[in-house]
């Protein structure tokens, strides 16, 4: 079997200047990105769906993106796919004292043993650390420092509000966060009564951000949730289309209250089966 060294030489080849692929070698780091989003998706989509069987292919897909960005660094003489592994191997170390406690990742194993909350808290504390390290200006530092802006929203709406509720910043239980949700949308009512196009989008961005944290609060990943339900709404749109051509009928020709009714069938037959 291939192993990690040559896939390294393979990426190496598929940049030579000379006998390298015309396509790869006009790539540069912004031009990769939006197919490391797309690998990581696919990496997502194929654990929520089950399909380990093609779950490694989705991983080398990933892994390959890692290796290109280390290949484009090497050229440069910024870094290489090496100091990419250490770095992470390093840091990991670092923010697991209770399970390296001397530092050595190949040291003692038998170390005190602490609960997920005592974890969690020195693991919080450790990334707290390395954030006053990078600081350029220690004295503006903020608890909300490295939450990558390219996130999906509703995951950094979630990262953002988990950064606030470390020092205090959060409502202590769902239920005041469902009036807020509440709240939230009649000025999303009030906005539309206004016919304001600019408070209607301000307004609508709070009504997703204050559902996000409900969605935190009641332990439900916003990303995955959306995601489900995306699913769902599509098996049950080509329930409609399926009756409707099994009835030789057009959708477009047809009422919305009768595409409504259909919308309903599939929708009991959601709650029966796991797909329309």
């Amino acid at each position: 079997m291939y192993q990690l060294d040559d896939l390294l030489h393979l990426m190496a080849r598929l940049r030579d200047p000379q006998h390298g692929c015309p396509w790869d070698l006009k790539q540069d780091y912004a031009s990769i990105v939006p197919h490391t989003l797309e690998e990581a998706y696919e990496v997502a989509d194929a654990i929520e769906r089950g399909d380990f069987a093609h779950l490694p292919g989705e991983l080398g897909d990933l892994l390959f993106q890692v290796v290109y960005y280390s290949q484009l660094a090497r050229e440069e003489g910024r870094f290489d796919f090496a100091e990419v592994v250490d770095g992470i191997t390093s840091k990991l170390i670092r923010r697991h004292p209770h399970v390296f406690a001397d530092g050595d990742l190949y040291g003692a194993v038998d170390v005190p043993k602490l609960d997920e909350a005592a974890v969690k808290q020195r693991w919080e504390a450790i990334k707290a650390e390395e954030r006053a390290e990078k600081a350029a200006a220690p004295e503006q530092l903020s608890l909300l420092d490295d939450v990558p802006t390219a996130l999906p929203s509703l995951s950094r709406a979630i990262k953002l509000q988990k950064r606030a509720a470390q020092v205090g910043f959060d409502w202590p239980e769902a239920l005041p966060v469902v009036d807020k949700v509440r709240e939230e949308l009649d000025e999303v009512l009030e906005a539309m009564s206004e016919n304001d196009a600019d408070a209607i989008a301000e307004e609508i961005g709070d009504l997703l951000f204050v559902v996000s944290n409900l969605a935190r609060h009641l332990k439900v990943e916003p990303e995955s949730a959306l995601r489900a339900a995306n699913a769902k709404f599509e098996r049950c749109f080509r329930f409609i289309e399926q009756a409707l051509r099994d009835a030789g009928r057009n959708m477009e020709d047809c009422a919305l209250d009768e595409l409504d009714a259909l919308w309903g069938e599939a929708k009991k037959l959601e709650k029966q089966t796991p797909s329309c």
